[in-house]
């Protein structure tokens, strides 16, 4: 076996600007309104994060953070907090009504932030742009920027909450022109864990059922696309889920099936439909296995199980970096624990070629920084004992395998 270096693409980090790099991309218009926002924001996460917040927009702390870790590719979600939000984009709300134009100058001003960020890098990184879900007509114009500005990592699409009422769902046929412009412009339609829960309210209780429901809520959006016909109507759409494994699909993909086979018959027991038209001609695992990816971020071996019915070339490694739940700066003792026994075919595949060929990435551009900086299979190969597993990480990947050997 070939001891080459693999080439390692991370589907799963995220960047965002300062409030004062922001400031600089917001329309004009708002900056007063901003200077006023902002004199009374306080950042919930500030005591968490720190100074460490500097990964996120500084190029030389995150270029060498992930050479360090193998890392030469970066698809690259929203992180930090962007003009008049609350919180950080993947885990916020949608804006109500009355706060859109504001949200919406906000997001505008990370996009065009973001575009300038990827292009201080470009072969290194694939940008996630922004669009809102209250007017299709704006969020046409924002999907139409993202593609003219080359945001190969597509665009972040939005997951309604069930308890935000004055939102369309994905289902809904209104979302049908916003499909057709993002199939239309060869983008990847993104969803992240976070998105799309109902507001659980800030105590610890609150926050502790969020995190155990999470997962739950962010894959709506893969239901709700599949069974709401989506990629029926729009057969070249490209979706993925990012942080949310994989080893959930198979068995979920079963329930739908049996779901459409009585869908298509008019009938579940005695719920009768027999006087509506089914939206699906073909079963929900076939519409997963063209239009569906997963991103796997740090998985365990657990979590690659099933991955044969899902699709082997569907799958994506990612660290999360620079949360502190991600794998920085154990990249490598990560990948040991969980790839030293997988194919090498496959372990190529999962690591960086699925996401080089989704996010169009020129692989022979990376090979320099593979051949420098990218980790072997000698290296993948060696098993990691219990004792070697990070007890200072707060990756699930490590605090699981410490509980459960």
């Amino acid at each position: 076996m070939s001891n080459d270096p693999y080439l390692l693409i991370t589907a799963d980090t995220h960047a965002g600007g300062s409030h004062e790099q922001y400031r600089e991309y917001l329309d004009p218009k708002y900056r007063d309104r901003f200077d006023e926002w902002r004199g009374g924001y306080k950042n919930p996460s500030q005591s968490h994060y720190g100074s460490k917040k500097m990964r996120n927009w500084d190029l030389e702390i995150r270029n060498n953070d992930q050479n360090s870790q193998g890392v030469v590719g970066e698809v690259v979600f929203p992180n930090t907090v962007p003009p008049f939000f609350r919180e950080s984009i993947v885990t916020s709300h949608p804006p109500k009504p009355e706060d859109y134009e504001l949200i919406l100058a906000g997001i505008r001003a990370h996009n065009r932030w973001l575009v300038d960020f990827c292009a201080e890098d470009p072969d290194r990184r694939a940008g996630i742009g922004l669009f809102l879900p209250h007017d299709f007509d704006e969020a046409l114009k924002d999907i139409e920027f993202i593609a003219n500005a080359g945001l190969r990592g597509g665009v972040l699409l939005p997951l309604i909450p069930p308890d935000c009422h004055w939102l369309k769902p994905l289902f809904d046929p209104a979302w049908d022109r916003v499909f057709a412009a993002i199939q239309d412009h060869d983008l990847v339609m993104n969803q992240h864990s976070g998105q799309g829960s109902p507001d659980y309210g800030k105590s610890m209780v609150g926050q502790a059922l969020w995190v155990t429901e999470v997962a739950w809520y962010c894959q709506a959006g893969f239901r709700h696309l599949i069974m709401g016909g989506a990629f029926e109507k729009f057969p070249k759409l490209k979706y993925i889920l990012t942080e949310s494994g994989c080893s959930w699909a198979p068995e979920l993909l079963a329930q739908l099936d049996r779901i459409h086979m009585g869908m298509s018959r008019g009938a579940i027991g005695e719920l009768n439909y027999g006087d509506q038209q089914w939206v699906l001609s073909e079963p929900p695992s076939y519409y997963a296995r063209q239009n569906c990816w997963y991103g796997a971020s740090f998985p365990s071996k657990a979590d690659l199980n099933g991955i044969n019915e899902i699709g082997v070339d569907k799958v994506l490694w990612g660290n999360d970096y620079p949360h502190y739940e991600g794998t920085f700066p154990y990249n490598l003792e990560s990948l040991r624990l969980t790839f030293d026994d997988v194919p090498e075919t496959l372990r190529r595949k999962l690591l960086g070629l699925n996401a080089a060929e989704l996010y169009q990435f020129d692989v022979e551009k990376l090979m320099p920084l593979v051949e420098e900086f990218g980790p072997t299979p000698k290296q993948v190969n060696e098993p990691l004992p219990r004792d070697d597993i990070p007890r200072d990480s707060m990756c699930y990947l490590f605090t699981n395998a410490l509980a459960n050997s």
